[in-house]
């Protein structure tokens, strides 16, 4: 029994590893649900996946709700089992998926958090300085801003990515997919200041293509440039807490506020399913105002 689900288990990880490119974290998340589920099936007596029914599958639901778990991670763990079966039925290993029929519990629907453009404009102002960080820490933000990519994508951008003939970057995302990202001319002024002035004299005599530099020389992390976005907030003193994700959140909610279509939301923000994208369709009280004073004919 216990080679068996081993086995099992160790040709999942290896086919999220080799096919879906995910990264370590991802599948070693899938390995901790699936093991503990392993425990469970200890627990009932199962000797293996084929004497699963969906009558276990809903006592181990019942017992994740009893442990007073999130709903997101209740969620989670479902999701990995059901995607655990589901490659067994494509490998012809099982016949059946007990966990195709049981009911994730509801997400709660919560808006993604955004600036406003007055807000964003307080917070350019706020990154404006002739010193060598300034110039730095002005083109993180308006990349940030200007594209909507990921903080892990702005940490791992190489000077080949970037092409300002063309204004545009290669950006290398979730399970290593490859974009190209259009950005305007304020990102372009800011950065081709930092790669001309800031960035030699920051890298100092390390050699290394990283676009973004610490002040020791060396490649900026996720964490670092949080917190060069929280020394921005504060300096701009607004009360609002700011994170990388939220410059992205506020990305595409001005493409669709300001009228650009859904599907290149999605390809720049590079979503592989249009439904994470939608949650970025809701509009600011001001825009539902001004669309109202345009267009209705008793404004």
């Amino acid at each position: 029994m216990a080679n068996t689900l081993t086995d099992q288990l160790h040709s999942f990880i290896e086919y999220l590893q080799i096919e879906k490119q995910y990264s370590t974290y991802t599948f070693e998340q899938y390995r901790h649900d699936i093991e503990d589920f392993y425990v469970f099936m200890k627990e009932q007596g199962l000797r293996s996946l084929e004497e699963v029914e969906y009558f276990d599958a809903r006592l181990y639901l019942t017992g994740l709700h009893e442990k007073q778990l999130m709903r997101a991670s209740i969620s989670k763990k479902i999701s990995s089992l059901r995607s655990f079966y589901r490659f067994l039925n494509r490998e012809e290993q099982l016949d059946t998926n007990p966990f195709s029929f049981v009911n994730l519990p509801k997400k709660e629907q919560r808006l993604p958090k955004f600036f406003y453009e007055e807000e964003i404009q307080v917070l350019l102002e706020a990154c404006n300085g002739d010193s060598l960080l300034d110039i730095r820490n002005k083109a993180i933000f308006e990349l940030l801003y200007g594209t909507g990519i990921r903080v892990s994508e702005c940490a791992n951008l190489q000077l080949k990515d970037v092409d300002m003939a063309l204004s545009t970057i290669l950006v290398k995302g979730k399970g290593n997919k490859e974009r190209y990202v259009p950005f305007g001319s304020f990102a372009q002024d800011a950065l081709t200041a930092y790669i001309n002035q800031s960035r030699p004299s920051l890298i100092k005599e390390q050699s290394h293509s990283a676009v973004f530099v610490n002040h020791r020389g060396g490649a900026l992390t996720p964490r670092g440039i949080r917190l060069i976005l929280n020394k921005i907030v504060e300096k701009a003193s607004l009360t609002a807490k700011i994170s990388p994700h939220m410059l992205r959140h506020t990305f595409a909610t001005h493409l669709l506020n300001n009228g650009a279509d859904m599907r290149t939301v999605q390809e720049l923000l590079g979503h592989s399913d249009l439904s994470a994208t939608q949650v970025y369709t809701h509009v600011t009280k001001d825009q539902l105002r001004k669309t109202y004073l345009a267009h209705h004919p008793r404004a």
